[in-house]
């Protein structure tokens, strides 16, 4: 049964990752790069309606809010330390200003970054997209 499997998979011309990865984030469709791929906030459409892709396989549960806070976390930690040996501001002030940076930098990541997890697995052919067809 794997082998069925692999034969397939060694069949279907490769999805370009780079591509699928750059329309992720632009919140577009992995396969057409025209239709929306996120519908509101963060529900995935189920289908694309340019192109007709299914899209409802996809698997991003807690992957895209984990990578948010790393990459978030990242960029803010080193800034705070910065901030506070430079300026030595108030710590109500370092509270205030950076929990609203961190907030709005993961409000802008997070859709971005799970559009990018589904693609990732739209190209990889991963949790159903395009194999068994």
């Amino acid at each position: 049964m794997l082998s069925k499997k692999v034969s397939k998979v060694s069949s279907i011309n490769s999805r370009n990752l780079k591509v699928s990865l750059k329309r992720g984030w632009q919140l577009k469709c992995p396969a057409c790069g025209e239709g929306k791929l996120i519908l509101g906030y963060l529900k995935v459409n189920s289908v694309c309606f340019a192109c007709g892709e299914e899209l409802y396989h996809h698997r991003a549960d807690d992957g895209p809010a984990w990578a948010t806070i790393m990459i978030s976390g990242h960029i803010i930690a080193p800034l705070m330390l910065f901030v506070f040996k430079t300026f030595r501001p108030e710590g109500w002030v370092m509270a205030v200003s950076f929990s609203a940076v961190f907030l709005i930098l993961v409000l802008y990541l997070l859709p971005r970054i799970k559009g990018m997890f589904v693609s990732h697995q739209w190209a990889k052919y991963l949790f159903g997209f395009g194999i068994l067809k």
